[in-house]
């Protein structure tokens, strides 16, 4: 059981999973799954080759399956140890997991304008919220800090990548709803300051 006390590191990686079969079909996923496409077993390897090398002893993964097989991969191939953190997880869509945006607006008329209206604080539909999702992401820096003495490389999700970011940073909820994470980009965060590997 890793400590839950907060102990953020000075420097993390952070690493978004590969491409899925639902994000080329543009369907939300939230903390339901879809396997990873052939780009993104591509992109995962990439990622792996460009890390192996830089010291990291461990790798932090959200537990969901697209994470975790990016996660694996990259792990195995810079010889890192694997740990399973629970608050890496995405955000949570509810009752929107596995829709696209047609969909939703079908299955929940309005649904969208409420949501552009307080992007930060409304919540999925059982789901949550960005607001709530920061809190977890705190919770996960601590847990990834407890787990290595070095900078950890967390591989997770773009939504909840950008609490992640912006604990980091320091970025208030505007700053943190711009960030964007690509597949195949690796971040590094050192006392604040962000640059891409």
């Amino acid at each position: 059981m890793i400590p839950r006390d907060r102990h953020v590191p000075e420097r993390v990686l952070l690493a978004r999973h590969g491409q899925t079969e639902w994000n080329v079909e543009h369907r939300l996923q939230g903390q339901l799954d879809s396997p990873l496409t052939t780009d993104g077993i591509r992109q995962a390897r990439e990622t792996a080759e460009r890390l192996h090398g830089r010291g990291i002893s461990v790798v932090c993964s959200s537990p969901l399956g697209r994470a975790l097989r990016t996660a694996v991969i990259i792990a195995d191939r810079i010889g890192a140890e694997l740990v399973q953190v629970p608050e890496l997880a995405e955000v949570h869509h509810g009752e929107m997991a596995g829709l696209t945006w047609d969909e939703v607006d079908q299955l929940h008329p309005g649904a969208r304008e409420q949501r552009a209206e307080n992007r930060y604080g409304w919540s999925f539909p059982g789901g949550e919220s960005y607001a709530q999702a920061r809190s977890r992401a705190r919770e996960a820096l601590s847990a990834c800090g407890w787990a290595t003495d070095s900078a950890p490389l967390l591989v997770t999700h773009e939504m909840i990548g950008r609490m992640l970011r912006a604990e980091l940073r320091g970025l208030d909820a505007g700053q943190a709803l711009a960030l964007r994470h690509p597949h195949g980009v690796v971040f590094e965060i050192e006392r604040g300051v962000e640059r891409i590997l």
